[in-house]
């Protein structure tokens, strides 16, 4: 028996699922494009788990998601042209409503065949700067709330957004914002931490953890500085709370002393390729104003390639984590972080199965996305983390 065999029958003896092999559960709101990117008259291409979207804005000011395919030869309805409040098709002109349904077929006479009804419509719902659809069951949109981030509305808070392609199932993701004690892969940016997990806890849906950070020495970023204002890069010591509250995930960092968040950082891990492989990050980092907020202006920059490095650094990790999965065939981790075996287990319950066919192998990350990645390495190409207030 191989050696990967014999790991398939372990778990199966166990009853243990492999994570990796647990899709994301598409009963949720998924931010899927910058609100910026989808403007009136234009259609952009966006994928959720290998499902291919057009998203586009008509008229009126809504934005649409619908199916990328012509129902007529399955031509990406993204190649598309917008007119009105209906998208057409770039080959036969076919075009389609909102919904989905089709609303004219330009030479469709009466001994012509019955046309099909149209493509799937997705519900689309604009917050915090980003498009949501909700690739689930569409009955349960109307009843499943978004997020609820409070300080982006607040005028005291600024807010960066992120995103970015990473090659790698979005529980590493998860795993790596949730377990601190890897702060010695940051050491060279914001030199030595000390984290201590000082409470946890958590549901079926959800895990908890609040760090004490202390600085115990060495080089830090001028960024990380000006972020953390007279917290961690202050010699102070600073609680952080990091919540996977399934599917988004959520980091808050209180200086020592203080009533509110210095930064709030919420993420959603969105998948990409129908094998999971890959997701989308999506994040939303949003920083308390100082008393003269024009320099928070200013340090922007400062803070956004701090933030770039850090980033840079996790995403290193993770997706050498990917591949070690994709080279042996099953997750061979040996952890020991309770932290971490208890959001494994929120995110096994509450995803859903991959399909057998959706293997370490499968489809190519981008594949799905015509104009997502744009060829090449998509992660070359992904927008800096730019201001949207």
């Amino acid at each position: 028996m191989k050696e990967t065999d014999a790991g398939v029958v372990r778990a199966e003896l166990s009853g243990a699922v492999d994570l990796r092999r647990v899709g994301a559960d598409p009963d949720y709101w998924y931010p899927v494009a910058l609100t910026r990117d989808v403007r009136v008259g234009k259609v952009v291409a966006a994928v959720f788990a290998g499902e291919r979207l057009a998203l586009y804005r008509g008229k009126s000011g809504a934005v649409h998601a619908l199916e990328d395919r012509c129902a007529h030869r399955q031509v990406p309805l993204s190649m598309g042209v917008v007119e009105g409040d209906v998208l057409r098709c770039r080959y036969h002109a076919w075009a389609y409503r909102g919904d989905g349904r089709i609303s004219q077929i330009p030479y469709l006479t009466k001994e012509d065949r019955r046309p099909p009804r149209g493509v799937r419509g997705y519900p689309v719902r604009e917050a915090y700067g980003l498009v949501f659809v909700f690739p689930g069951d569409p009955d349960k949109a109307q009843t499943t709330a978004l997020p609820e981030l409070p300080a982006f509305s607040s005028s005291q808070y600024k807010t960066l957004t992120y995103s970015r392609i990473v090659r790698c199932h979005y529980s590493f993701m998860h795993e790596n914002l949730l377990d601190m004690n890897h702060q010695f892969l940051h050491q060279g940016v914001v030199g030595r931490l000390r984290p201590e997990l000082i409470g946890q806890c958590g549901d079926a849906r959800s895990v908890e953890a609040r760090y004490l950070f202390t600085h115990a020495g060495g080089k830090r970023n001028a960024g990380a500085s000006v972020l953390a204002g007279e917290g961690i890069a202050g010699g102070s010591r600073d609680v952080m709370t990091i919540r996977t509250e399934y599917p988004y995930q959520t980091l808050d960092l209180v200086p020592e002393g203080a009533d509110e968040p210095v930064f709030s950082l919420w993420a959603a891990y969105v998948p990409v390729g129908a094998d999971q492989r890959a997701c989308h990050v999506y994040g939303l980092l949003m920083i308390k104003k100082p008393r003269v907020p024009a320099v928070l202006t200013v340090a922007a920059p400062l803070i956004r390639r701090f933030t770039e490095r850090i980033f840079a650094q996790d995403r290193m990790a993770v997706q050498a984590e990917q591949r070690a999965w994709d080279e042996q065939g099953e997750d061979r981790n040996h952890e020991v972080f309770s932290l971490i075996l208890d959001v494994r287990e929120v995110l096994r319950a509450s995803g859903v199965p991959l399909s057998v066919s959706a293997g370490p192998r499968g489809a190519e990350p981008c594949a799905g996305a015509a104009g997502l990645c744009g060829g090449g390495d998509p992660e070359l190409r992904q927008p800096d983390a730019a201001p949207v207030r």
